[in-house]
């Protein structure tokens, strides 16, 4: 991989990538953003393992505090982030390349693909692909219900669907859909394509802070670039961890099912420690070596459990089923986008507004790797190819797990897939198929590298962003960032369990937010004058 300074300098500043970096103990860090990283992080594993009481309570009052007050904000940002991202598909700034009119991509589309889908929300599909569409489903055929004051108790999206089974399979699809689909793909398109042009085109670090250049200028590289390179190493590794909590107890559960392992916190926290320990070897092989590799390997596990789900499935149901829950989504897209005068709070806040953080905390490290793999391509091919692309695959996943689980749940089969704990939900479906071991062992392989491809990818970005944009800083560094990841999942887990991760995530997702709106106007500024260039010469 080229080092972003290799570009030269076009955006009228000296600052070269790591040009204050401290080398210390074999190290190359950058001064202050490491430092302050790592211990306030450090320091948050140590209160959080002393005090377990106190943070479980701290993190069951956070969660809901923030939804409840700020779930305008996330829905408004993600909105933007949407419509900027199509806006520059049909504008002339599509033309532009990474990397220069003459640039060539690194890697070709299947191994791109393979990399930006395993990074971006593999884990999440695994164990969200049966679950949410159930949990939709039942809230809304349920119908609606009023709390002691006047407002919705339920958790239905939108005006529910009492007593009408089919509407409420539509509506259940759609807003699963909604959380897989375009607004979460549009954060990393938007992350993406701001690291990728600044650092590409401009020869800017390969950090936050370089985005925000044409906005602050010089200041970019003093205190106020320090926090934003702070903000987005919090964030990813919060994010990062509530995906590896979420892996390891679906993980966890289906190594139960299959071989009566016993469910324990210690043995969750084994499972970390075995899964980090693989994460570490693929981190320390690189990017092509590791990283590449594994996500390949990741996409064929994960073709291989799709088809065998569509074979031995309702085949035909899922197969029609597809094409019928893209047009439900986008049908109810603008319902659901919506964030004024909404009932359904418990969805809007408990659902939405969680996933909406949750992307944004993973925005960082998603989208940094996806922008380190994205040299050569056009922004018209790149917004496409990460915002619609990996929108239909997502549609596809969700239509052949949760479209099979609602058949069994609107059948009479589906009693005991209703009544399972969430991550026991998909290996309960395989239940009622045709080789439910294999199906359900290749589940558990496909979570662990998962598992894997999240933590190392997550290692080698925050590592770039603390050693001030260099892409070949020493591998010990990642090696840190590795392990300190695996012990943020084991301290939650412990401190709160599935809610202290998620509380932690909407905690570092909201300021981040507002980052994220300000990256879309240094987008727009550095694109115009891009443009303008071009024309003149």
């Amino acid at each position: 991989m080229t080092d972003s300074s290799s570009a030269g300098n076009e955006a009228g500043t000296e600052y070269e990538p790591g040009q204050d970096n401290v080398q210390i103990l074999g190290l190359d860090v950058h001064n202050p953003v490491f430092a302050v990283s790592a211990l306030t992080i450090i320091a948050f594993v140590f209160f959080s393992l002393v005090f377990q009481d106190q943070a479980s309570e701290f993190f069951g009052w956070l969660r809901p505090a923030l939804t409840s007050q700020f779930d305008w904000v996330f829905m408004i940002a993600c909105n933007i982030f949407v419509l900027f991202s199509l806006f520059l598909v049909v504008s002339p700034y599509g033309s532009i390349r990474l990397g220069g009119d003459t640039a060539k991509p690194d890697y070709s589309y299947a191994g791109w693909f393979s990399m930006l889908f395993a990074a971006g929300m593999g884990i999440g599909l695994v164990f969200w692909g049966v679950a949410e569409p159930i949990s939709h489903y039942g809230s809304s055929v349920g119908g609606t219900a009023l709390g002691d004051a006047g407002l919705r108790s339920d958790w239905a999206p939108l005006g529910a669907a009492a007593g009408d089974p089919e509407a409420a399979r539509e509506m259940a699809m759609a807003a699963t859909i909604f959380h897989w689909g375009l607004h979460p793909w549009a954060i990393y398109a938007v992350v993406a394509l701001a690291l990728a042009f600044f650092s590409f085109n401009k020869g800017l670090p390969l950090t936050m802070r370089s985005v925000f250049y044409p906005i602050f200028g010089k200041a970019t590289w003093g205190p106020l670039g320090h926090i934003i390179d702070v903000l987005a190493v919090f964030a990813t590794i919060f994010g990062l961890a509530t995906s590896l909590g979420l892996g390891a107890t679906q993980a966890l559960a289906g190594l139960n099912y299959l071989f009566d392992v016993p469910v324990s916190d210690g043995m969750k926290v084994l499972l970390i420690i075995v899964i980090t320990i693989f994460a570490l070897i693929s981190v320390v092989a690189g990017l092509d070596k590791g990283v590449k590799r594994l996500s390949e390997a990741n996409m064929i596990l994960a073709a291989a459990l799709l088809v065998l789900v569509i074979v031995v499935g309702p085949t035909l149901a899922i197969l029609t089923g597809f094409f019928t829950n893209l047009v439900d989504y986008v049908a109810y897209l603008p319902e659901l986008s919506n964030w004024v005068g909404r009932e359904d709070t418990n969805f809007m806040q408990g659902w939405t507004t969680f996933y909406w953080a949750w992307w944004i905390s993973w925005s960082p490290f998603v989208g940094m790797f996806i922008a380190r793999i994205s040299r050569g391509r056009t922004i018209r091919e790149f917004i496409i190819c990460v915002l619609v692309i990996p929108t239909v695959v997502g549609a596809l996943w969700m239509t052949v797990f949760g479209g099979a689980a609602l058949d069994m749940v609107m059948g009479e089969q589906g009693q005991a897939l209703k009544d399972a704990a969430l991550e026991l939900k998909m290996f309960k479906m395989f239940e009622n198929f045709p080789l439910t071991g294999v199906l359900s062992f290749i589940g558990i392989i496909l979570v662990v590298v998962f598992f894997v491809t999240s933590s190392d990818s997550g290692s080698l970005v925050i590592d770039t962003i603390t050693a001030g944009g260099k892409t070949d800083a020493p591998t010990a560094q990642r090696v840190f960032w590795c392990v300190l990841e695996g012990a943020i999942a084991i301290v939650l887990l412990l401190g709160g369990g599935l809610g202290a991760l998620q509380a932690a995530a909407i905690a570092t997702g909201f300021p981040f937010a507002i980052v994220l709106v300000l990256m879309c106007l240094s987008i727009f500024i550095g694109l115009m004058r891009e443009h303008r260039s071009r024309k003149s010469r």
